[in-house]
């Protein structure tokens, strides 16, 4: 691969070093620092393949498995999306998006584990509630929810996106009951059902002695300082908003093919990298449109590096009725109520054993563009200068 693409690995190789010495990183970061650095490398080691007619050898170094390289996540999406393929049901499907104020966002930065498990718990805890009441939806509803925490920009910003199906199944049991057209749950009653519950686990956190208080939240650390802390989160309108449903399930498998297995930068984004800065694209969510913008290069890595999930900290989560030990069951039962058969819906990245046209191009020689590269030998794993002197090689998984 060579230095000057422009992928995150390179700008990882490229600033890496002056990273470590301008900032204190976790052990966590460090070890994404290094996979990610290493990443379709010589490092990690590969494969070379020859050309059957010209003889042209090509390499094809292997990948991290990070879940925070963008290189690698697309055959992890794949497989994951044909397995939801096979759940999705034939109703519409809602888009509901949680999203904590940004003094809490600070909180979090310091405890990530414990901010996010919350925000993962009072999400789901004020959907399943707010369908229960008889007085909205009267049902028991399932959905699953992604965590993300950056903006387009990578500042750092945490929220969930929660899939919800447009019903579910009645209280006794008995009946599938659908949704209003394009309206799921009032957001008048989500926001403050989201807010109080959040909080209170929040407090009990605090309580238990579960936060880490420093830099611009140390004044929480006081039993006073986040009482008051706490009102003035209660005082404000919390962000809760809901899309209108996706019309069918072709587009929910297109949202989830880009949104579940994402990090905070993909490589397509990334435009040029010089000596000082990398300059990419980001879309303006105000306005829709595509720019660009540019920063110094450890601040673009600072920046990538806040969005590092704990070790084992799971980002795909599934509630109430799609709840991990019951989905299956639960799943034949709201069939069986809409009067349906399974959705007959094939995610396009579905693996088939059957060689294909488009196989048989993507291992075209480039050189001659008439033989095919074959498998010729393992190359082993070799030092990479620009990384070896200042950071160490790590090989245990996040």
């Amino acid at each position: 691969m060579s230095e000057d693409a422009p992928t995150l690995g390179a700008v990882i190789r490229r600033f890496g070093a002056a990273l470590l010495c301008r900032a204190a990183l976790t052990p966590a970061q460090t070890a994404v620092l290094s996979r990610l650095g290493r990443c379709h490398t010589a490092a990690l080691g590969g494969h070379l393949y020859r050309c059957d007619a010209c003889g042209a050898e090509r390499p094809a170094y292997n990948s991290c498995g990070d879940r925070h390289c963008p290189s690698c996540l697309g055959h992890q999406s794949a497989e994951w999306l044909v397995e939801r393929s096979a759940e999705l049901l034939p109703v519409p499907y809602f888009h509901v998006v949680f999203t904590m104020p940004a003094e809490i966002a600070a909180l979090a930065l310091g405890n990530k584990k414990v901010v996010y498990t919350i925000l993962f718990r009072a999400a789901s805890e004020a959907l399943l509630e707010a369908a229960h009441n008889p007085e909205h939806l009267g049902v028991r509803l399932g959905f699953f929810a992604v965590l993300h925490t950056w903006t387009q920009t990578m500042l750092h910003h945490p929220h969930v996106h929660c899939i919800v199906p447009g019903g579910g199944i009645s209280l006794d049991g008995s009946r599938w009951v659908h949704t209003r057209p394009n309206f799921l749950l009032p957001i008048a009653v989500l926001s403050p059902l989201f807010r109080g519950k959040f909080l209170a686990y929040l407090a009990e956190a605090a309580r238990a002695g579960a936060l880490r208080f420093a830099g611009a939240t140390a004044p929480l650390a006081t039993a006073e300082g986040f009482a008051a802390f706490l009102q003035e989160q209660r005082d404000k309108d919390w962000v809760v908003h809901a899309k209108p449903p996706f019309g069918s399930p072709e587009q929910v498998l297109k949202y989830l093919a880009r949104y579940t297995h994402r990090v905070a930068i993909s490589d397509r984004r990334i435009l040029d990298i010089d000596d000082t800065g990398v300059t990419f694209r980001y879309r303006d969510n105000a306005s829709g449109t595509q720019l660009t913008m540019r920063l110094d290069g450890v601040e673009f890595l600072r920046r990538f590096l806040l969005h590092v999930l704990p070790k084992g900290f799971v980002r795909i989560r599934y509630f109430g009725l799609f709840a991990n030990c019951v989905r299956a069951a639960n799943l034949e039962r709201c069939r069986a109520l809409i009067a349906a058969a399974p959705s007959p819906v094939v995610p396009p990245a579905a693996a088939t054993s059957t060689p294909t046209l488009a196989d048989e191009d993507r291992h075209r020689c480039p050189c001659c563009h008439v033989g095919h590269l074959r498998w010729a030998a393992v190359i082993p794993r070799a030092s990479l200068p620009e990384m070896a002197a200042w950071l160490p090689t790590v090989w245990d998984t996040s």
